[in-house]
């Protein structure tokens, strides 16, 4: 019964059908005591009345094959009084185990749907449930990491300060670059947290275009790559700007990350009917085809020629930001080589 709870009608409206049903089987058990000779159509207009009640409104198993039983003992003892009395065809009698039979295949396939939809619900119902603990973790995780780090930052600096032995300072210079790691991480954690729950985003008319242009500029400061910007209008699109610009900006970051010194990083920004598009596409050596389905899982790392780890949420981030806008983030293979990621936000 606790199988099949989630596909039975509230209470006035079962009541209603109980009441319909029992009135339509009474109407067609009088109809064939007064149209003797002609029992075959309210025979099968009860069972189908019953089963059509039955899709509606489920009732518990053994009430349901009392009810069939009832029904079709009353029929049948109708049907084959007639029949002796040579007032109906005896092969008419064929109906009498047939429809029954019928019905409960019927009530049979109904209850293992029912079965299978609520266990469907309780997976669902528990893999949201594991969602909301994953971002539980991930809010309260940033926001206990945030305080040490912020300390230990805080120690390595004073200690920086002194005149220290060059072996020394160069595994100061290893502690502090861990932490940074550690506060990307911990920020990142925070953020995919936040928009996994719809929250902070302020969104307004952003010019997508001269955003690319300020990023591109920011980033071109890199001496190690050469950097390339194919921007046209696109008009505005109503978005986050400080998210759109953490998207783009992790995206880059990969494109660095993997792309040699004196490699190509180049970014296009297009209008493409009712879409905004920003790709970024580097020279680097591409990604894996083995390893395109989880270029946006969390906590998911290729080896970058450069040897240096990122946080492995970069990339989640950025997708989750471009859903969160009605957007899509996506990455290919170039027809040249290396990796392509395209932004795509409705205008």
């Amino acid at each position: 019964m606790a199988q099949t709870a989630s596909f039975r009608a509230p209470r006035p409206v079962s009541t209603l059908i109980d009441v319909a049903v029992a009135a339509v089987v009474a109407g067609m058990l009088a109809l064939m005591i007064a149209l003797p000779g002609h029992e075959a159509g309210p025979f099968h207009l009860m069972f189908l009345a019953v089963a059509i009640a039955y899709a509606y409104r489920i009732w518990p198993v053994v009430p349901t094959l009392i009810a069939t039983a009832v029904i079709t003992l009353l029929s049948g003892w109708l049907m084959a009084s007639h029949a002796e009395e040579g007032r109906l065809a005896s092969a008419e009698l064929a109906e009498i185990p047939l429809m029954p039979l019928v019905l409960l295949v019927m009530i049979w396939h109904v209850r293992r749907r029912a079965a299978a939809v609520a266990e469907l619900a309780g997976m669902a119902d528990r893999q949201l449930r594991a969602v909301d603990r994953e971002r539980e973790f991930f809010r309260d995780a940033s926001h206990a990491i945030r305080t040490p780090i912020t300390i230990a930052q805080g120690h390595l600096e004073l200690v920086a300060a002194a005149d220290l032995d060059p072996e020394v300072r160069s595994d100061l210079s290893v502690a502090k670059l861990q932490l940074e790691r550690m506060s990307a991480l911990s920020n990142r954690l925070l953020a995919v947290a936040r928009l996994d729950a719809g929250d902070g985003l302020s969104t307004q008319p952003v010019d997508l275009c001269d955003l690319v242009r300020e990023l591109t500029a920011n980033w071109s400061a890199d001496p190690d790559h050469t950097w390339e910007l194919d921007c046209t209008p696109t008009g505005t699109v109503t978005a986050d700007p400080e998210w759109i610009e953490i998207a783009i900006d992790a995206v880059v970051e990969n494109a660095v990350n993997f792309t040699p010194a004196g490699g190509r990083i180049s970014l296009r920004c297009a209008r493409e009917g009712a879409w905004c598009v920003v790709e970024v596409a580097d020279s680097g050596p591409g990604i894996d085809p083995a390893d395109l389905p989880y270029v946006f899982d969390r906590f998911w790392h290729r080896i970058a020629p450069t040897g240096r780890m990122g946080t492995g949420l970069g990339l989640a981030m950025a997708r989750s930001t471009a859903i969160a806008h009605g957007g899509t983030l996506t990455a290919r293979n170039g027809p040249d080589g290396g990796a392509v990621f395209e932004l795509r936000l409705p205008v």
